[in-house]
């Protein structure tokens, strides 16, 4: 269906609320209206990944003009009204040009630009059979990563990845992450990959990884999307060997998550989407268990945030079935944890404690051998953590609070941005429960972080924090935190 970003050819502006769209809300909560919104879309076959924050950022004005298919959600709920009548701006303003029909809306998939939003309807779903074949299929090496704005760039790092030995694919892969590379790889002739080219790729994951947990996804994400596109050229100039080519295949794939989970962390859910079924449809295509049970643990945790809680479920279920023959109880504990926060988004609780017991009985068991190298993240501060989140949708905000507190204390310094997450949920549960004062001293650690880290999901959580402290401004440090959080630049 359609696909659009909104980028605006003037110059920055201050954001204007949009207060016609928040009289049309009335009494309902954003994360009420966002789940009407939702409803409204599946009425008339479109499928949009609204939530609450989608909802603010609406209401702030940071949305000056959605995309085709909110916009016929939109006029679906409202009949009757045009895009200016519920307070947005005309689309001819904030595209610099004439306003398209939406049958002239553009049906391919572009990466967001930084600093915009996007909402694109998806091609196909994670549990699809993909054909390798197809022309929409992501094995396009540049295909779904097209820019207006990066062609050459796209041909020189696949010339790049394609020839040369290692140092120049490694600084061609890095190339987005501060290390240049060799113009002159793109004179040489093509030939296939090997095991130094599978090793580089291999690298490019843990160096994406080990930036986002120290910083966060928001600075990293249109970065790593030419590594990703590189690594799929990488796959078409083939191997001649099969060991290479499984090392190839695992490592796109990875990268392909790794990249997905900054688009998912930075807001970007459509984004994150599709990169999760092409790591699917790899996995898929070259038997590999390991890397099919990842996609499907990303996927479930992507359709819980996206409001699709029974999806989450499916996934989780679905990725504790494919992971089971794998011997990592590690693993199955986390997909444990992802079936349980399926569970409590559809407010059951009798399912989320089942899998929390059967969460932590599988974490008890320690390491293994089998436990995936993506897996450094998961430890006892992240199953508190994830805990913590089930009780906060189950709504019981102290319990959601004592694990939020414990997962804080227990994060490894190393990963800064898994603290500044936790800190955001402590400070958002101690808020909701009643107790202000140390809400706001929650919130107030969670700010000193946000100089080292960029997370949407953080920031988001933050603000909605800042939203119920407000009547609570005379409590101890209340003010104080929100006159910080407001002083803080958008």
């Amino acid at each position: 269906m359609t696909s659009s970003t909104v980028t605006s050819s003037q110059p920055d502006r201050p954001a204007r609320p949009n207060l016609v769209f928040r009289g049309l809300r009335g009494g309902r909560s954003p994360a009420e209206f966002a789940a009407a919104v939702r409803r409204a879309a599946r009425e008339i076959g479109e499928r949009v990944c609204c939530d609450a924050r989608y909802i603010g950022r609406v209401e702030s004005g940071e949305i000056r003009c959605p995309n085709y298919a909110y916009e016929r959600v939109f006029l679906h709920m409202f009949p009757g009204r045009t895009l200016t009548d519920l307070g947005f701006a005309p689309r001819s303003s904030v595209r610099g040009r004439g306003a398209r029909s939406a049958s002239e809306a553009p049906v391919v998939h572009t990466t967001s630009p930084p600093n915009t939003i996007s909402e694109t309807r998806v091609a196909y779903e994670p549990y699809d059979t993909q054909d390798p074949y197809d022309p929409r299929n992501p094995y396009d090496p540049l295909g779904p990563y097209d820019t207006h704005d990066n062609y050459e760039e796209s041909d020189v790092l696949r010339r790049a990845f394609m020839t040369g030995g290692g140092a120049t694919v490694a600084a061609a892969s890095l190339g987005p992450f501060g290390l240049a590379f060799d113009a002159a790889a793109a004179e040489r002739p093509v030939r296939r990959a090997g095991a130094s080219e599978a090793s580089v790729l291999e690298e490019a994951v843990r160096r994406i990884r080990l930036l986002d947990d120290r910083h966060g996804a928001d600075g990293l994400y249109r970065r790593a999307a030419a590594p990703l596109r590189a690594a799929y050229a990488l796959l078409d100039a083939g191997t001649t060997r099969q060991v290479t080519a499984d090392r190839l295949h695992s490592g796109a794939g990875e990268l392909a998550i790794s990249v997905g989970w900054l688009a998912h962390d930075s807001g970007r859910f459509d984004d994150a989407r599709s990169h999760y079924a092409e790591a699917l449809a790899t996995a898929r295509v070259t038997g590999d268990a390991g890397l099919e049970a990842h996609a499907f643990c990303n996927t479930a945790f992507l359709a819980r945030d996206c409001g699709r809680p029974r999806e989450a479920v499916r996934a989780a279920q679905a990725a504790q079935r494919i992971a089971r023959p794998l011997g990592s109880d590690r693993l199955m504990s986390l997909l444990a944890l992802r079936e349980a926060g399926g569970w409590a988004g559809l407010a059951d609780r009798a399912g989320c404690e089942q899998a929390l017991v059967r969460a932590q009985a599988l974490f008890g068991r320690g390491h293994s051998d089998a436990d995936p190298e993506w897996m450094s993240f998961y430890g006892e501060a992240e199953l508190e953590g994830l805990e913590a989140q089930c009780w906060s949708m189950l709504g019981d905000w102290p319990r959601a609070a004592r694990h939020a507190r414990r997962a804080a204390r227990l994060q490894d310094p190393h990963f800064t941005r898994n603290i500044a997450l936790y800190t955001a949920e402590l400070a958002d549960d101690l808020a909701r429960g009643g107790r202000p004062d140390e809400a706001a001293a929650a919130g107030m650690r969670v700010l000193d972080l946000l100089d080292q880290v960029q997370s949407s999901r953080v920031q988001a959580m933050l603000a909605g924090t800042a939203r119920v402290l407000l009547p609570h401004r005379r409590a101890s440090g209340v003010s104080e935190f929100l006159e910080r959080h407001e002083g803080r630049p958008a």
